[in-house]
C-alpha cells in the first residue's frame, strides 16, 4: 500500500515509517498541511495517517481538504489527546478510523487489514454494478409521445423534492426504471436505492423484510436482522406493486409514511427512518379502497404525486426507437453483427399490441438477435405472436360498428407519421383520437 504520514513530530514519523516499511508498505512523510497536499497532488496514496495536532495547524481542518483532493483516500486519525467527541467528529467528517497514541504495530496492521477488506468489497460492488449494467440495457427515457413526455416531465420536476410519488401503469411499462431515474436526479442520489417486492412475500415475511426483526421474534429468528428500511437509510425506498401489501402490514406502512417511524418485529423500540418513499402499482388503488382491500388513509398518503405511464400500445412512435436501442444492446452483448430490422420485422413490431409492454418488447428483441444470422433481423426471428395479423374485418360483414372503427383507426395509425396526421385523416381532433385509442386499446 502507498501510505502518507502527516505528523509534525519527526521522531514519531521515523518510527512509524520504520514499522510500516517492515510491513512492506511504501511510505511518504509530511510535517504540515501544505506538504501533505503537495504529496497528494504529486502521486496517488491508498491511506493517510493524520495527527490532529500539526504544530499551530489543526489536523481536523485538514481532513476535509484531504478528502476533497482524493475522495477515496482512507484517512486514519492519530492523536495523543483522544476524546470521544474528537473521535465522533473525525468519523463524521469522513475519517476511516481513529487511533489513540500510543498504538502498537498490531493495531496498525489491524486497521490496514480492515481497510484492505473494505477496499476489496468496494471493488467487488463496483464490479457487480458494472455486470448488472452490462446484463440489462439502460432504459431509453426519450419519447415522441406527448402522454409519456408529460409523465417524464412531472417525474423529473418532483425528483428534487422529498415528496412521495406513486407510479401507475400496466406491468412492464417501466415504473421501476422511472423510479430509479427519479432517485438518480434527487438529492439522495449518492444514497442507496432499495426495492421492496411486495407480491413476493407473505404478510409476516414482508413485515420482517421491510422493518427487520430481533432474535427470537418468531421461529427461525436466530439473530437480529436489519430490514430494508435500514438498508435504504439516506436514500430511496421503492415499493414495487404496493397494491399487493397485505392488510395486516398496511397500518405499519402508513406509520412509516406519516411519521417516518417503525419498529422491528419483536421489538418495542421506535426507530426513525431517513428515507424517501416511491411506490408503483398496476392496480386501480381507488377501486381497491372502494372494495375494502386497501386502506383509504394509506392511499391518500401515497398519492401525493400521481404519475401514470401509458402502455406501449399507446406509444406507437416510440416502438421502433426503443426496438433499435434494444437491438444495439443485445447485438453488442452477444457479439452478433445484427444492425437493423427488415421491413417485415418493423411492420410486425408496429402492428403488435404489446400486452407485456416494454418487458415483452425487450424479450422479443433479445430472442430475435439470438436467432438472426446476418446483419438484418427479420420477421421470422421474432416470436410467433408478435405482429400476427388479426382476422380480416370486411365492410358489410358480420361485425359491429365499433370493431370497424377500431380496425380503421388501427390501420390509419400504422400508416401515419404522427398522431396529428392520423387525426387529420380521420377528420377528428387529436384529443378525440387519444380517447378512442385508449378505448380500443390501440
Amino acid at each position: 500500500m502507498d501510505l502518507l504520514l502527516i505528523d509534525d513530530e519527526a521522531s514519531l514519523r521515523r518510527t512509524l515509517r520504520t514499522v510500516l516499511e517492515s510491513m512492506r508498505h511504501s511510505v511518504a512523510e509530511a510535517a504540515s498541511a501544505e506538504q501533505a497536499l503537495h504529496w497528494l497532488r504529486k502521486q496517488p496514496f491508498d491511506a493517510a495517517f493524520l495527527d490532529l495536532r500539526l504544530g499551530r495547524e489543526e489536523g481536523m481542518a485538514l481532513l476535509p481538504l484531504l478528502l476533497r483532493e482524493v475522495p477515496r483516500l482512507a484517512v486514519i486519525v492519530i492523536t495523543a489527546h483522544a476524546t470521544i467527541a474528537s473521535a465522533v467528529e473525525a468519523m463524521r467528517t469522513g475519517a476511516f478510523d481513529y487511533l489513540p497514541k500510543p498504538f502498537t504495530p498490531d493495531q496498525l496492521r489491524l486497521v490496514l487489514e480492515r481497510w484492505r477488506q473494505v477496499h476489496a468489497l468496494q471493488n467487488r460492488l463496483a464490479n457487480l454494478e458494472e455486470q448488472m449494467r452490462s446484463a440489462a440495457p439502460e432504459m431509453d427515457l426519450h419519447t415522441r409521445e406527448p402522454a409519456m413526455q408529460q409523465a417524464l416531465d412531472l417525474a423529473f420536476q418532483v425528483a428534487a423534492s422529498e415528496a412521495t410519488v406513486l407510479l401507475r401503469g400496466e406491468s412492464g411499462t417501466g415504473k421501476g426504471v422511472l423510479a430509479r431515474a427519479i432517485h438518480e436526479r434527487s438529492s439522495r442520489a449518492k444514497g442507496p436505492f432499495v426495492t421492496v417486492h411486495c407480491p413476493s412475500l407473505s404478510g409476516e415475511l414482508l413485515e420482517s423484510e421491510l422493518f427487520g426483526h430481533v432474535r427470537g421474534a418468531f421461529t427461525g429468528a436466530v439473530r437480529n436482522t436489519e430490514g430494508k428500511v435500514t438498508a435504504a437509510e439516506g436514500g430511496t425506498l421503492f415499493f414495487d406493486e404496493i397494491g399487493e401489501v397485505p392488510p395486516a402490514v398496511q397500518p405499519k406502512l402508513l406509520r412509516l409514511l406519516q411519521d417516518r417511524s417503525y419498529e422491528r418485529v419483536g421489538e418495542t423500540t421506535m426507530r426513525v427512518a431517513n428515507v424517501r418513499i416511491l411506490a408503483a402499482t398496476n392496480r386501480d388503488l381507488a377501486a381497491e379502497v372502494a372494495a375494502g382491500r386497501f386502506r383509504e388513509d394509506l392511499f391518500y398518503r401515497l398519492n401525493v404525486i400521481d404519475i401514470e405511464l401509458p402502455p406501449l400500445r399507446q406509444r406507437p412512435r416510440d416502438i421502433l426507437p426503443l426496438a433499435e436501442h434494444l437491438l444495439a444492446f443485445f447485438a453488442q452483448q452477444t457479439g452478433k453483427a445484427v444492425r437493423s430490422f427488415a421491413a417485415d420485422a418493423e411492420a410486425a413490431l408496429l402492428r403488435h399490441k404489446w400486452p407485456g409492454n416494454i418487458r415483452e418488447l425487450r424479450n422479443a428483441i433479445e430472442r430475435g438477435v439470438i436467432l438472426a444470422s446476418g446483419a438484418v433481423l427479420e420477421r421470422v426471428h421474432l416470436p410467433g405472436q408478435v405482429g400476427k395479423l388479426p382476422p380480416r374485418i370486411e365492410v358489410g360483414g358480420a361485425v359491429t360498428l365499433e370493431a370497424l372503427e377500431a380496425e380503421h383507426i388501427r390501420c390509419v395509425l400504422a400508416n401515419s407519421a404522427s398522431l396529428e396526421e392520423a387525426a387529420a385523416i380521420l377528420g377528428i381532433d387529436p384529443s378525440t383520437l387519444y380517447r378512442k385509442r385508449k378505448r380500443y386499446g390501440l
